[in-house]
Parts: C-alpha cells; sequence; structure tokens
C-alpha cells in the first residue's frame, strides 16, 4: 500500500477520533476541570512509556528552549482544552467545533504579527466570509431566546481557537523536536497544573463516567496524536489541511446521532460559510477576480 494512502486512512481515523471528543466530554457528567485533568493524566502515562520505547528520553532533547515553548504552549494548549470542552454545554457540539474552525483565520492574523507573513487579498475574502458565516450562527440562535449561555459558549470556543493558533505558532519554533516529546510535555504541564484546580471531591463513579475519561484520555489524546503524528509525515501540506475537515463533520453527525441536536437554517448557512471559508484558507484557494499577488495592508 503506498504511503499516501497510508496517511490518507490514518488522517480520516485521527479526525474521526476528534469528532468523538465532544461526545465524551458530555457524557462523562463531570467538572471540565477533571475532564481535562483526567485526559492529561492517562496521556502521560501513556505518552511517557511511547517516547521512552522509542527512544526520545534522551537529555539532548530536554533542552531549556524546548522545555520553556513546549511549558508555554503546554499552558496555552490545555487552557484550550478547557474552554473548549466547556463550551459544548452551552453552545452545543456542532456550533462549538464549527466555532472553533476560525482557528485558520487567527492563525494568519498570528502570522503577520509575529512571522511577518503576508496577507493576500484572497485570505481577507475568506475571513470576511467566516465573519459573516459567524453573524449568522449568533443571530439564528438569539432569535429563540436563548442567547445569553449560547454566546458564552461561542465566545468559549473562539477563545479556544485562538488559544489553539498561539500553541501552533509557539510549535512551530520547537522543528526538530520529536512531535510525540511535544504532546508529552503539553500533557504533563496539564497533569501538574490541574492537580491543584480539579473538584477531588467529583471523581468517575459509574462505568460510562469510567469509559468515558479513559476514551479521552488514551484514545482520543495518545493513539490519535500518534496517528496523526504519522500522517503528518506521510501526506502533503494541503492533503493534511483539506482532511482536517473530516473532524467537523464528524462532530456534527455524532451529535445529531448522540443528541439529536438540530440546527436552524442559519445555524446551518453560518456554519456551511465558516467550514468553506476555512477550507479555502487552508488549501490556499484564490479568488479569481482578486489579485492574490498583491499583499493587504496589515
Amino acid at each position: 500500500m503506498k504511503s499516501t494512502t497510508v496517511g490518507t486512512i490514518e488522517m480520516v481515523a485521527a479526525m474521526l477520533i476528534s469528532g468523538t471528543i465532544g461526545y465524551f466530554v458530555v457524557i462523562s457528567e463531570l467538572p471540565i476541570l477533571n475532564v481535562v485533568w483526567f485526559r492529561c493524566l492517562l496521556g502521560a502515562i501513556t505518552l511517557l512509556a511511547i517516547c521512552w520505547m522509542l527512544g526520545f528520553l534522551k537529555r539532548d532533547h530536554f533542552t531549556k528552549r524546548v522545555l520553556l515553548l513546549g511549558g508555554i504552549s503546554g499552558v496555552t494548549v490545555v487552557a484550550n482544552w478547557v474552554l473548549l470542552f466547556s463550551s459544548f454545554s452551552k453552545a452545543s457540539i456542532t456550533i462549538a467545533t464549527v466555532t472553533y474552525h476560525t482557528q485558520p483565520f487567527m492563525l494568519v492574523a498570528l502570522g503577520a504579527l509575529f512571522l511577518s507573513e503576508k496577507v493576500t487579498l484572497s485570505k481577507v475574502f475568506w475571513l470576511s466570509l467566516a465573519f459573516v458565516g459567524m453573524v449568522f450562527v449568533v443571530q439564528a440562535r438569539q432569535a429563540d431566546g436563548s442567547g445569553t449561555d449560547y454566546l458564552l459558549g461561542i465566545a468559549m470556543s473562539l477563545g479556544a481557537a485562538f488559544l489553539y493558533a498561539i500553541t501552533v505558532i509557539l510549535v512551530k519554533r520547537l522543528k526538530g523536536t520529536p512531535p510525540h516529546l511535544v504532546a508529552l510535555i503539553h500533557v504533563s504541564v496539564g497533569t501538574i497544573l490541574l492537580a491543584p484546580l480539579a473538584s477531588w471531591a467529583v471523581q468517575p463513579e459509574t462505568t460510562v463516567q469510567w469509559t468515558s475519561v479513559l476514551a479521552l484520555g488514551i484514545l482520543c489524546t495518545t493513539i490519535m496524536y500518534i496517528i496523526m503524528y504519522d500522517a503528518f509525515q506521510k501526506l502533503s501540506t494541503s492533503l493534511t489541511g483539506a482532511l482536517s475537515f473530516v473532524y467537523p463533520v464528524a462532530a456534527i453527525v455524532v451529535d445529531y446521532i448522540a443528541f439529536d441536536r438540530q440546527l436552524t437554517m442559519g445555524q446551518w448557512i453560518g456554519s456551511a460559510a465558516i467550514l468553506f471559508a476555512a477550507c479555502a484558507m487552508t488549501l490556499g484557494w484564490k479568488m479569481p477576480f482578486l489579485k492574490a499577488s498583491s499583499p493587504a495592508r496589515t
């Protein structure tokens, strides 16, 4: 089997697993900080074993730069999980996940600010389309009188997307460091950071709760990271970006099947606009009526 074919299968599998995260968070019925802490703890234990078997636990890898950037990005990625998981119960898994996929636009903005990357007119157009989609999503739900929690959920998912974008910028500076080791640093930071914040009086008790935290820690963290990172090495950037949109589609299907979440017409239109614009941005699509070579002023 060709390397690209294997990578495609791995990437699709990783994104399908990602689509179940919201389901496991919701059915765990545990405080969000507890859920994230268990995810970090179980991920740290399994990733530590894997990094040890792969020979990544060498002193040469743990430079001051790696520990500093890995630690800071660990804080941002864990805070990103806390905000995203918290948004599921307020704006629904579907809307939170779609809103979360405004990440590409935040990456463009941060890239322009800190990496001197140019912002083309085409990117500005896709950003505008996503903004219009966001307006549709927000207005559609406000119309039914349940706007407060819903808007808070959207704000949380936007905050999570922003923190993820910062994480990506920081991790880009760790080029050459094994990705499994970066992930290990992240979940280790989360385990330590959230230990004093979690509600220890509330622990998993039922089979469903234990299954949920085990799934989040092992399936949705360790296994997903391993196959996703392996896919990254086999696929082109454009194909990786395209396949990443299996994630929100999977989340929408899971939300519908598990919780029978129905979207309004406005939410469908807004969600479609956001995902289409984000996909176009990720794949570098250019609008024929815009001069893509002319960067917009930033």
